[in-house]
């Protein structure tokens, strides 16, 4: 060593977590994530492309165009209701009994339950039971859905390398961009066949997905650092009670930051697909095309906006992505009433890869740094899951603000949700800034030259920097 000091005391001790550098299994673990997120949002966010273009003729009454595009909305809605239910249980299980069973379990759930969409019974062939049937199926999605995106980021987040922790949780969050490009591609391809297997055969294929995200989920290493308090007996008794009782602010703050990305997402994406069908603005190539091409450039937004928080910050990056988000809601509607085939692509791009991608980026990293490892899935997934109530009701709501004032109503929904984003950036804790880049730095160096002076000597490990967490404060 060359006698200078760690920046913060609490650094050196020693801890078998997990290398500053990250495990070997870093980028595998990332990929397999990554994989696992595309195929649950492909089953998912399908779900939505259907609602929006198919079901509310399909599994409703067809008298009445408006009602079945509610009630498809709010069928839509079920599945977003539940998934904070499903978000608690795996949340629970992941802080008990480890990350990787909730990863296999929910996507095994998820695809037995997508591919019974596939198999459903229309409104015309059983009447009111078509919609029940569906409702049941949602609930299931849903529930596998919630309990998905915790494991998933946490496997990542507690393999990857401190300093670029951004980066490689923001590849397993681009799992979702490609899903959606995988799913709108799957829709596109399937027009010709005619409304009766244009919605069917895009969920029978997720059969072929999950097959392959099971088989690679099952290779994927157990997250180090809950093997490290479990070898401790550190283990939460109860890790929902527990965050909720020492840390229930940062559940809290993640909630409002979550609902500018995701209900964000409901607005500009989900129910402009509805709007531009029932207002006769585009034809449905010309829409699942602006969804394919902003899905393929949310594949690179997404990981590149993740990376620039590792060089920035966490905070700095969200405040953009709302305040765009913000001023983004009028002009979104005037672009797309046009009615200008160039123009709505533009609109799709712009709010996919700006006002999604750079709040979806970021919260891989920070939503995980605010949690102490105990309860690290139960509050990350708890904050994530409970913000899907709001988007997934909000096509129902900006439907039903359209019906009443006018286009103007969503728009203004749209603004609302960036502002609410942007307070709860402004007051969340930053737990990437530069005293904490300083001190992981710092840390590498200590590593590299330890690794130096004994070429023999293990990795070193030392316990992670303090977050905004209920014990790092």
């Amino acid at each position: 060593m060359d006698g200078k000091p760690l920046p913060d005391p609490h650094l050196a001790a020693a801890a078998s977590w997990h290398p500053v550098e990250g495990t070997p299994a870093k980028k595998r673990v990332a990929m397999g994530s990554s994989i696992g997120a595309t195929i649950e949002t492909y089953d998912f966010i399908g779900f939505g492309t259907a609602a929006a273009l198919y079901f509310n003729t399909v599994f409703f009454p067809s008298s009445d165009p408006l009602s079945g595009t509610l009630l498809s909305f709010a069928t839509l809605g079920v599945g977003f209701a539940v998934r904070p239910l499903g978000g608690i249980v795996g949340g629970y299980l992941g802080d008990k009994i480890g990350r990787k069973p909730v990863l296999v379990g929910s996507l095994l759930l998820m695809g037995i339950a997508t591919v019974m969409i596939g198999l459903l019974p229309t409104y015309q062939q059983v009447g009111v039971w078509a919609g029940v049937l569906l409702v049941a199926v949602r609930v299931v999605q849903g529930l596998a859905f919630g309990a998905e995106w915790g494991g998933a980021i946490l496997m990542t987040f507690e393999h990857a390398p401190w300093r670029r922790r951004g980066l490689y949780t923001g590849i397993t969050q681009a799992g979702f961009p490609v899903g959606l490009l995988l799913a709108n591609l799957a829709f596109l391809a399937s027009v010709p066949l005619g409304d009766q297997w244009a919605w069917r055969v895009p969920f029978l294929l997720s059969a072929v997905l999950i097959v392959v995200g099971i088989v690679i989920r099952l290779k994927v290493e157990e997250s180090p650092e809950f093997e490290e308090i479990k070898s401790e007996g550190e283990v939460a008794k109860n890790p929902l009670l527990e965050v909720l009782r020492t840390d229930w602010r940062n559940v809290l703050r993640a909630f409002c930051l979550r609902i500018a990305e995701t209900a964000g997402y409901a607005v500009s994406v989900t129910f402009l697909l509805s709007y531009l069908e029932s207002e006769d603005l585009a034809e449905r190539p010309v829409i699942l095309t602006g969804l394919l091409l902003a899905a393929g450039l949310g594949i690179a937004a997404t990981t590149l906006w993740g990376a620039l928080t590792d060089r920035i910050g966490r905070r700095p990056v969200y405040v953009f992505g709302t305040i765009v988000t913000l001023a983004w809601g009028v002009p979104l509607f005037l672009l797309i009433n046009t009615g200008t085939a160039a123009l709505i692509v533009i609109a799709f791009v712009m709010s996919y890869t700006i006002c999604q991608n750079s709040l979806a980026g970021v919260q891989g990293a920070w939503f995980s740094e605010l949690f102490a490892v105990k309860t690290r899935t139960s509050g990350a997934s708890l904050a994530y899951q409970l913000s899907a109530v709001v988007s997934g009701f909000t096509p129902l709501i900006a439907t039903a603000l359209y019906a009443g004032v006018g286009w103007i109503g969503p728009a203004l929904l749209l603004s609302a949700y960036g502002l609410l984003g942007l307070v709860a950036a402004v007051i969340t804790t930053e737990t990437w800034g530069p005293k904490e880049r300083a001190e992981v730095a710092e840390l590498e160096r200590v590593a590299i030259a330890s690794r130096g002076a004994t070429p023999s000597a293990p990795t070193h490990q030392v316990a992670p920097p303090a977050t905004a967490t209920s014990e790092g404060k």
